[in-house]
């Protein structure tokens, strides 16, 4: 799978964009502030329908604009051609001329991983953050997981805003408790299915990328341990006290362990950035297993931070990835990105919201 061609329109920083790339490794050169993590959203929106930077739709458009129109084609065993226009009042998606009604549709055309700063957060950051990792594989390998997420999201919001009344109808309260068991009863099993799949994967990258001796693993703990519909039942008196679902898939929270303890308390700063190199190297690794082919990878200005050793460890993915015909779109500065990577990948130049091929130097 590769993206053969990228399309924008009023996207952040560039009004224009029309760029053909090939399968292998791309890399954007280019000062800060000119555009480089720019195109990696772009391929990232497109993959998975969000951005990588938490953002919503009305920070990508352009300023002054009125919405931002992304586009690519997709080269995998058959092509696809997408669109995707947004703005504040209107939002097309299609996939090779028709429109989108169903996600889990196209989810999977464009799959990608994605490297950056904001990994560290996996680590230390809130819940929320661990449950999107978790989301996302899932999403990619799938079809049926993204949609059953939707659902158990609006029971709970509907279940969430009568549990604020003075008075809720109990009828309703009750068919919403119904909707929330059945697609958190089914959310939970998935997640716990994938545990065990991708536990080995996390120790090997964990020993790739730190070459240390402690063990590195992870731990699945919902907040409903047995029944789900029984611990709903027997937190209801708190839920009304305190006006809030307490149980289900959205408390759940994905523990990360260096030798039996708590990496977010425990784990030093290098510690910390090789787990959320790691888990990023699990995901693409377990993709390429379900797939049987590397996702696009998107490595934003990270590999000028790592040292030698924790680059040697990351270098056979990217090998791997252009072995497959796969890509990688790396950003860096002229003075920062990774000589060990050899001569064999194509620059490119980014200035001002333009891209064009850098010069080829001797």
């Amino acid at each position: 799978m590769h993206l053969a061609h990228l399309r924008l329109r009023d996207f952040r920083n560039y009004g224009r964009l029309e760029a053909d790339f090939a399968p292998g490794f791309h890399l954007l050169l280019g000062d800060n502030a000119q555009g480089k993590t720019n195109i990696l959203e772009a391929i990232y929106l497109l993959a998975t329908l969000r951005s990588f930077r938490g953002v919503g739709g009305a920070q990508l458009i352009r300023h002054g604009c009125k919405g931002y129109f992304a586009g690519a084609q997709i080269m995998s065993r058959t092509g696809h051609d997408i669109k995707m226009y947004w703005s504040p009042a209107e939002r097309q998606l299609s996939l090779d001329g028709k429109p989108v009604r169903k996600l889990g549709d196209y989810l999977g055309t464009l799959r990608a991983v994605v490297f950056c700063t904001e990994d560290a957060q996996l680590v230390k950051g809130a819940g929320r953050l661990r449950r999107r990792f978790l989301d996302l594989l899932l999403s990619q390998t799938h079809p049926v997981y993204l949609p059953l997420l939707h659902r158990y999201a609006a029971a709970l919001r509907s279940r969430n805003a009568l549990l604020k009344q003075p008075a809720p109808d109990a009828s309703a309260l009750e068919g919403f408790t119904r909707q929330l068991i059945e697609a958190g009863t089914e959310l939970m099993r998935f997640r716990r299915e994938l545990l065990p799949r991708i536990v080995p994967l996390a120790a090997e990258s964990y020993q790739r990328v730190a070459g240390a001796a402690e063990s590195f693993t992870l731990e699945y703990q919902p907040s409903a341990r047995q029944d789900f519909a029984v611990e709903l039942a027997r937190n209801r008196a708190r839920e009304k006290a305190l006006r809030s679902t307490l149980l289900g898939p959205h408390r759940d929270e994905l523990q990360l362990r260096l030798d039996g303890k708590s990496a977010a308390q425990y784990a030093s700063e290098g510690q910390r950035r090789s787990i959320a190199i790691a888990l990023k190297m699990t995901q693409a690794e377990y993709l390429s297993a379900i797939h049987g082919a590397p996702p696009v990878l998107l490595i934003d200005d990270i590999m000028g931070e790592l040292d030698s050793k924790r680059r040697a460890g990351f270098l056979p993915l990217l090998n791997r990835a252009q072995c497959a015909q796969s890509q990688v779109f790396m950003t860096c500065t002229e003075e920062n990105w990774p000589r060990e990577l050899g001569r064999d990948l194509r620059r490119w130049e980014v200035r001002a919201g333009t891209l064009c091929p850098a010069a080829v130097r001797s």
